[in-house]
C-alpha cells in the first residue's frame, strides 16, 4: 500500500467534511491546481481510501429520531451460528450498525426507530434471530458526540 503524503491527507480530510465540494474548491483548499487535484482524488478512490460519497440525513425529520444499543449474546459461539445470525440481521432495516465484539457478549447492535412501539416490534424480530440467547438494551437519551469521520491529521 502506498504512503499518503500531506496533500493526500488534506484531500481526504476536506472531502470527509464536505464531499460535495467542487474539484476547484478542493484544489484551493489543498493548494493544488485543479487537474493534479482531480488526479489525486481519482487515485485515492481507485486505491480504496475513498469508499463512497453520501449525505448525512436528519433522523428526526425522517421519523427515526430514537436510537438504542443492544447487547446480543448468542447461545453458542460457533461459525455457523455467527453466520446465521449475521445473515438474518442484515435484513432488519432498523439496524443501523452491528459490531461483533470481544468481551461479555457477542454483538453490539445500533437501532434507529420511530418510537417505542416500533422498538418493541424490532426487538421481537431481534430476539427471534438464530442463536440469540439474551439481549440487553440501552436507549439513547442524548447524542453527546456522533461519528464525524476518521481522525487522519
Amino acid at each position: 500500500m502506498r504512503q499518503l503524503d500531506r496533500t493526500d491527507i488534506a484531500i481526504l480530510d476536506h472531502l470527509q467534511r464536505n464531499g460535495r465540494c467542487s474539484n476547484v474548491e478542493l484544489a484551493k483548499q489543498v493548494n493544488l491546481s485543479p487537474s493534479p487535484c482531480l488526479e489525486r482524488v481519482k487515485r485515492l478512490e481507485a486505491d480504496g481510501f475513498i469508499e463512497s460519497y453520501g449525505a448525512k440525513l436528519n433522523a428526526a425529520k425522517l421519523n427515526q429520531a430514537m436510537s438504542a444499543f443492544i447487547q446480543v449474546t448468542l447461545d453458542r459461539t460457533t461459525g455457523d451460528v455467527f453466520d446465521q445470525f449475521k445473515e438474518a440481521l442484515v435484513d432488519i432495516p432498523q439496524v443501523a450498525e452491528c459490531h461483533m465484539v470481544a468481551g461479555g457478549f457477542d454483538y453490539l447492535v445500533k437501532l434507529r426507530f420511530r418510537d417505542m412501539e416500533q422498538y418493541r416490534v424490532v426487538l421481537g424480530q431481534l430476539v427471534e434471530l438464530p442463536g440469540v440467547a439474551q439481549t440487553h438494551t440501552y436507549v439513547v437519551i442524548e447524542d453527546v458526540k456522533q461519528d464525524r469521520g476518521l481522525h487522519i491529521k
